[in-house]
């Protein structure tokens, strides 16, 4: 039980709850409803497995780092709770799962695009050695759930609503790393690697971050529009419009105390709002 609870650690589990969302957001939207038992059930192991893998794959490449900054030390695999090999492990199985639900729980369209899609997660793991877009880097692999949760029920790509979803979610993915990232300005900048509060300071960040917020709202709106939903979408792009609001609030340039409040809290109800309004629409219309 202390490995698996370690293994949750490792990878945040509990992340998942930031891009699950706007795949099911999504994946109702494509169906008109309610998508098929095997169809929700693939959706949900691939976006596990290639998130497990991304993130399995990210404390391995960032072990000398996690290892050196008192922030991150005490993570499973920098403090030796788990081994470099168990991680390995989990990051194979979580790829090899990603990949086995595309090809038999979805459809040749998500199969072909698996290995596009696992590429981009897991090379998100060194984007910080040479840029400093390494928050949009991670932004579009978010990005990626909605368009291939659509794709997923849909089985094209042709409507412009999982395109115009995947963009804001990857904007709103981008603002908020943005300010989880000011905690480790001052260590990124003397390990010489690339962040925008590293290189252009907190400040900078924070602002930069409320323009993304405010073109992902808009966007979200787009969505709604573009997907032809209702009442409960719109009303929940307006709480969300005032929860990051509220969000940017909780973090000042000399205060980043409330950091991990403006992280997790804030955002798990950005997308879990968005989910609820639009299966209120899909499923009561």
């Amino acid at each position: 039980m202390g490995r698996i609870r370690d293994t949750l650690e490792l990878v945040k589990f509990s992340h998942t709850l930031f891009a699950l969302p706007f795949a099911a957001a999504a994946a109702l939207t494509a169906a008109g409803g309610l998508p098929s038992g095997r169809i929700c059930a693939g959706i949900l192991i691939a976006m596990a497995g290639a998130r497990t893998a991304a993130m399995a794959f990210n404390r391995i490449a960032d072990l000398k780092y996690d290892k050196a900054n008192p922030r991150t030390a005490s993570r499973p695999l920098a403090s030796g709770a788990l081994s470099p090999a168990w991680a390995w492990g989990v990051t194979a199985a979580a790829a090899g799962l990603f990949v086995a639900s595309c090809a038999w729980l979805l459809n040749p369209l998500c199969l072909r695009l698996s290995p596009v899609a696992l590429l981009w997660v897991l090379g998100y793991s060194y984007a910080k050695r040479f840029t400093s877009s390494v928050h949009l880097w991670l932004g579009v692999g978010l990005g990626m759930a909605p368009v291939g949760a659509w794709a997923a029920v849909g089985g094209d790509l042709g409507h412009p609503a999982p395109w115009i979803l995947g963009t804001a979610v990857a904007l709103w993915t981008a603002g908020f790393d943005l300010l989880y990232a000011c905690q480790d300005a001052d260590f990124d900048r003397k390990m010489g690697l690339h962040a925008v509060p590293a290189r252009f300071g907190v400040a900078f960040a924070l602002r930069l971050s409320t323009f993304l917020h405010i073109a992902a709202a808009g966007l979200l709106a787009w969505f709604v529009h573009a997907a032809g939903l209702g009442a409960f979408s719109w009303m929940a792009v307006g709480i969300v419009g005032a929860i990051l609001v509220w969000e940017h609030t909780l973090v000042k340039p000399d205060d980043l105390s409330r950091v991990n409040a403006a992280f997790f809290t804030a955002n798990a109800a950005v997308s879990f709002m968005v989910s609820a309004g639009v299966a209120a629409d899909v499923l009561l219309r």
